[in-house]
């Protein structure tokens, strides 16, 4: 197995409900450790594993700074994840759009 299929891949990094926080966390402005550490009700050592796991997958990029890492959000991999989607909202769109029509037809009816 090569390094690269070792990694995880950026579906995966998001996958997790604790993962997506820290990225949400780390839009706003870089953070260490400690005060990543201090938004959740788990260990430092869980969150270190959920910080391993996003540098995996590009997402993030820490760098050492005095006594502490530092982690900053690298956001050029969630591109992956919007070209994705943006494949499906051609079927979201239609049925938003079926759905307009029905309740504009429902009002209609009601006018009548």
């Amino acid at each position: 197995m090569t390094s690269s299929a070792a990694k995880h891949d950026i579906f995966q990094a998001i996958a997790d409900p604790t993962r997506r926080k820290v990225l949400e966390l780390l839009s706003e402005k870089e953070l260490p450790i400690s005060e990543i550490t201090s938004h959740f009700s788990i260990s430092r050592t869980a969150v270190v594993k959920h910080l391993h796991i996003l540098s995996e997958a590009d997402l993030v990029h820490g760098q050492k700074k005095g006594r502490e890492k530092v982690y900053h959000l690298q956001p050029e991999p969630l591109k992956e994840i919007k070209d994705w989607l943006s494949y499906y909202e051609q079927f979201w769109t239609n049925k938003l759009s079926i759905l307009q029509h029905i309740v504009e037809r429902d009002e209609e009816e009601r006018k009548q």
